[in-house]
């Protein structure tokens, strides 16, 4: 006997219609969020900023060399920030709108699932700014000659530090995506280990494309998304696939 949704099927319109509220609640969370930190935007800015200006040397600052940097550059981190702490808000509207299409046992690999990437990412972000940065910037500002002095552009930097929070927030998202790899039946945990080797090459050439052209962010990037990895594999042990699953209550 086959298993049904929790929910009846809905017209197309009906789904676009909530799709629509779903994206416009989600847009809206970020546009509170945006005004509630606004006000703190050159606080932000200070803050994050602070791994690279407590290593410059006396007599250097940070400086814009646009006119509208000032009060742009602060903006525009502000707003990425906003989306960073709205993420859960976005991601649960996501979650309402597709969990009605899916399955009981859908749903409850869905929930840790989606609650996990969550930490995850944002557990990318805090090592990329506690660990990471600290190092990368005491390696940069040391190995510039004596008499070049260190004036780093604020736009520029904030450009070069959004880059490195989403890339290490998105592969701690690693585990995440073994776990679906098995689930979805793509492929099994003795593939994923018989292709270790590969993919720890393919984390160091991530690491290379993805952080500045040295080693240690490099290596601060390719270490713990092997090391993520490893914990997907150990986890994806205790995931039936969809397709088992599947299987399993048809005959129920």
């Amino acid at each position: 006997m086959a298993v049904e949704t929790d929910d009846q099927p809905q017209p197309l319109v009906a789904h676009l219609t909530e799709l629509r509220d779903r994206l416009l609640k989600a847009l809206l969370s970020i546009l509170v969020v945006f005004l509630c930190l606004f006000p703190f935007a050159n606080e932000i800015y200070t803050f994050v900023s602070e791994p690279l200006r407590a290593l410059l040397p006396a007599g250097s600052s940070m400086i814009a060399t646009e006119v509208a940097s000032p009060f742009l550059t602060p903006f525009k981190l502000t707003l990425f920030a906003a989306l960073f702490v709205a993420i859960p808000y976005v991601l649960f509207q996501v979650w309402s709108f597709i969990a009605p299409g899916m399955y009981r046992h859908e749903k409850r690999l869905a929930i840790p699932l989606l609650a996990s990437s969550v930490v995850l990412f944002y557990a990318g972000a805090a090592f990329a700014y506690f660990v990471v940065f600290p190092l990368v910037f005491a390696f940069f500002t040391s190995v510039g000659p004596t008499d070049v002095a260190i004036m780093t552009d604020i736009n520029r930097y904030l450009d070069f530090v959004l880059k490195l929070f989403f890339a290490f927030g998105l592969a701690f998202e690693i585990p995440i995506v073994a776990v679906l790899l098995i689930w979805a039946g793509i492929t099994t945990v003795e593939r994923l280990k018989q292709k270790r080797p590969y993919i720890i090459v393919g984390c160091f050439i991530f690491g290379m494309l993805l952080t500045p052209p040295d080693v240690i962010s490099q290596s601060l990037l390719a270490i713990p998304m092997w090391l993520l990895f490893e914990l997907g594999v150990f986890f994806s042990q205790f995931v039936t696939s969809k397709d088992s699953n599947q299987g399993a209550e048809d005959h129920v």
